[in-house]
């Protein structure tokens, strides 16, 4: 498709729309293709009649899970779907967009098949224009563009994007980045965003984007949302939006248009507005110039220990359930005099509410002097909240942290705390990655978890590289008391390009080494170990724990760059005599006890 038209308008918003003009309007807007067909025919000829150029079939969340429907209804609401959008345009040069939303997932998995059902119904019936709108990743795009040309190589897609003012998606990735992605791909015609933001942050987002290949496409809510007798409003005016999308078609916006909240009349607006339109030309001038962060060099201490050659201890300690903060204070005081690199701080460890890791890493740092590793769930923040938070961290000095996509949350309590994946780990670190670019003045060191124990380690492995290419830098390793274990470290440090902090947890009792078998996930105890724990007493098991943990790191000595320390049941005592002992395998480079270790695996 050639643009006849600079700029090319589409129309604006179905959904809300209809929601505020049907008499009985359905929840799912799709379904009134085959139930209130007559409504959707009469939307789509208002917005004819408004001056849009093209309409997109009233299709978004037509997918198995968004209509909760099997695939028979579903292809059955798009074909009518496409059916009332060509009645309604025939006559006129209006083009006809098969409009595909994002699918809502709820584990990790490849969801191709599920986008090529939907897309082949659009080919059956001659859909020749692709619109992919309110995407918050790329995943599956470039491909699915890739299965359309092979089938109909004429077509022409466009692929969008919803992001917020700041420029970051729901899954907090960056917009520009999706939209580099999208333009460096010869499958991709044109690319843009839609959605969660009004016209004016949108106008100013866009100032900062570099230069595309691509035609460009915005078309944003018509403001932000208000909720009236249970039902949304939107309060900026059609003339406003318009004035707003005549300033970005001045900078070289090609397709232009409404997302939720807009109207026929704003359509109009905008028709209207864009007659006044002289040229069509980006004035090179008037392009705002990307906002740089300076960085202030600030240096991370934990690297520079690593890339000196140091093997750093890292010892975890868990958050305390109430206010009674002087164990965790006096602990951690304890292990910084006695040479510990960092504490780490675990994030509401079993998803039951503890203090907040990062408010105790800003207070060991303020207090102590110490160098922490909070830990950062997926599990109860939104983007927001996670920003905000990062924000406070990088302002009090604390420039490292772990990210980890939580325990979930146990059964019972499902009803009452609510789990808020947004994104998982992988999806975290890049966000990271991105602000770091961006945003924080000292970039912060990310970290990850590395499951040796994992019944699939393949599978960890490709998961590990995933999160290196997302900006993983440093790895801590669950417990290692297997010897499957120790050959996946082994495979781990061949393998991964990044640091490797060994797992070691001592294990204090035969009870203990059942429990952290059978409840605690990515902790395996070998048998040998857990037979040398029946019927001694607690004094010999302490020693024993000691005893096997120094053991264990002799032998993991080679293939680490430090050592994750994990402290059961405020052990402090056992835990500071390991620590002697990892001092004394690094003064002396013993790498020796290879063999003392795996007789207990």
């Amino acid at each position: 498709m050639k643009l006849k038209q600079k700029p090319f308008i589409f129309d604006g918003a179905m959904g809300t729309y209809y929601a505020s003009i049907a008499l009985k309007p359905l929840s799912k807007c799709e379904v009134a293709n085959l139930e209130d067909p007559h409504t959707i025919l009469n939307i789509h000829k208002a917005y004819i009649d408004a001056g849009c150029h093209a309409i997109k079939t009233n299709t978004f969340g037509a997918n198995k899970v968004c209509l909760e429907a099997d695939f028979n209804k579903v292809k059955a609401v798009i074909r009518a779907g496409w059916h009332i959008a060509q009645e309604a345009a025939a006559g006129t040069d209006v083009l006809v967009f098969a409009d595909i939303g994002p699918i809502p997932r709820f584990e990790e998995g490849d969801q191709f098949d599920d986008y090529q059902k939907v897309v082949d119904v659009f080919l059956e019936l001659g859909a020749k224009h692709f619109i992919f709108e309110t995407f918050s990743e790329e995943a599956v795009l470039i491909e699915l563009a890739e299965y359309i040309k092979h089938k109909s190589p004429d077509a022409f897609i466009l692929t969008s994007f919803a992001v917020s003012p700041e420029g970051f998606t729901r899954l907090g990735i960056s917009g520009e980045r999706l939209a580099e992605k999208m333009s460096a791909s010869s499958l991709i015609d044109a690319v843009g965003f839609n959605c969660f933001s009004g016209p004016s942050h949108l106008l100013e987002y866009i100032k900062t984007l570099k230069a595309k290949d691509k035609a460009l496409s915005i078309m944003p809510n018509s403001g932000y949302p208000t909720m009236i007798n249970n039902r949304v409003f939107y309060d900026n005016t059609k003339a406003y939006f318009a004035t707003q999308i005549l300033e970005m078609v001045k900078r070289g916006v090609a397709f232009v248009g409404g997302c939720c909240g807009t109207t026929p009349e704003y359509i109009r607006e905008i028709k209207n507005k864009l007659q006044s339109l002289t040229s069509y030309l980006v004035d090179a001038e008037e392009q705002s110039i990307r906002h740089q962060v300076k960085f202030a060099g600030a240096k991370n201490i934990l690297l520079e220990k690593i890339d000196a050659g140091k093997k750093i201890i890292a010892v975890e300690l868990d958050p305390p359930v109430n206010t009674e903060i002087d164990f965790f204070m006096e602990s951690a005081k304890t292990l910084k005099e006695q040479g510990v690199d960092a504490i780490t701080i675990a994030d509401c460890p079993i998803a039951r509410a503890r203090v907040d890791s990062s408010l105790l890493a800003c207070k060991l740092k303020r207090e102590l002097d110490i160098t922490t590793i909070p830990h950062m769930t997926c599990r109860d923040r939104n983007i927001n909240a996670t920003k905000a938070l990062l924000l406070g961290l990088n302002i009090e000095g604390v420039n490292n942290v772990l990210v980890v996509t939580g325990d979930p949350i146990p059964q019972p309590q499902r009803d009452e705390i609510k789990g808020m994946f947004q994104f998982n780990s992988g999806v975290l670190a890049n966000y990271i990655t991105s602000l770091n670019e961006t945003t924080f003045s000292s970039p912060f060191n990310i970290c990850g978890a590395l499951n040796l124990n994992a019944r699939n380690f393949n599978a960890q492995l490709r998961h590990a590289k995933k999160k290196i290419e997302n900006g993983v830098t440093t790895f801590l390793t669950q417990p290692i008391l297997t010897q499957e274990a120790f050959e996946n470290l082994k495979r781990a440090k061949e393998e991964l390009p990044a640091k490797i902090l060994g797992g070691i947890i001592p294990v204090v009792s035969y009870k203990n080494a059942c429990f952290m078998n059978n409840e605690i996930a990515g902790i395996n105890v070998s048998e040998k170990i857990m037979a040398l724990y029946k019927d001694i007493s607690k004094e010999a098991a302490a020693r024993l724990a000691v005893q096997i943990s120094k053991s264990i790191a002799g032998a993991i000595y080679p293939y680490v760059d430090g050592y994750y320390v994990i402290m059961p049941f405020k052990r402090i005592d056992i835990i500071s005599e390991i620590i002697e002992g990892l001092s004394d395998i690094e003064a002396h480079e013993i790498d020796a006890g290879q063999e003392a270790a795996i007789r207990y695996f």
